[in-house]
């Protein structure tokens, strides 16, 4: 039977008893309806997942004990940041779901040129909550024990700074392809996926000089839900763990 996985960002040692962060106190009564007695497995992003019973439930808290832990490690040799140009809606949200289950470490939320969404200060960090959430549901489903960063929205100019490893930039027309890269040993890389739009001349510009390679994956043109995930799952295929 599979044991409910829950986040919460606290410390936790075993032989503790903490107090259950009221959402995953509704999730784990409310929504699975799990009562005193229960088992469940918390984590808090630190490599280590925790088995824990729910002692108490009260109308103001539902407390749990810490019975035991074990290290978790379920994260690729590749390490692969994504500069994701920032979608609409849902798309956003499935692409962040997605590439956390594929193992990316690191999304950057980049705004440029094409975007069709625009965020002002207010509304980016709302989003910028939204998004994390996704990211933590997805690490608790898949089973991860590390929760993969995402860094708050920001223009191309700053991303492309925060470069890690090789950088790829997908390009149907690019003279270098996955078969290309062959049996050279790769640590870690950044995908760079553009929004609906695509990027512009002048954000290829940008990237190129920051040091992102033209990367052919295929020669169709992928939507940007698409796109990365395909890229992501090709590369761990061949230098992470997929397969």
């Amino acid at each position: 039977m599979r044991v409910t996985r829950s986040y919460v960002d606290m410390p936790l040692q075993v032989g503790d008893e903490i107090v259950l962060p009221d959402a995953v106190s509704t999730h784990l009564l409310r929504v699975l309806r799990m009562q005193a007695g229960d088992a469940c497995v918390l984590f808090n992003g630190d490599g280590l997942e925790f088995d824990a019973r729910i002692l108490a439930v009260g109308k103001r808290e539902t407390r749990a004990g810490i019975l035991a832990a074990r290290a978790v490690d379920l994260e690729s040799p590749l390490q692969i940041t994504l500069l994701q140009g920032i979608a609409r809606g849902d798309k956003m949200d499935w692409i962040l779901q997605k590439a956390v289950e594929l193992g990316v470490v690191r999304i950057v939320p980049v705004s440029s040129d094409r975007s069709e969404v625009k965020l002002d200060a207010q509304r980016a960090d709302k989003r910028l909550a939204h998004w994390r959430g996704i990211v933590v549901s997805a690490c608790e489903q898949s089973g991860r024990a590390r929760v993969a960063v995402v860094e708050p929205p920001q223009s191309l100019a700053n991303a492309t700074l925060q470069r890690t490893g090789r950088g790829f930039l997908l390009d149907p027309f690019a003279p270098g392809s996955l078969a290309s890269l062959g049996g050279a040993s790769l640590a870690a890389c950044t995908i760079a996926i553009g929004p609906e739009g695509g990027w512009s001349p002048r954000d290829r510009e940008q990237l190129h000089a920051a040091g992102f390679e033209g990367l052919r994956l295929g020669p169709r043109v992928l939507r940007t839900e698409t796109a990365g995930i395909a890229a992501i799952a090709a590369l761990q295929a061949m230098h992470g763990d997929l397969g």
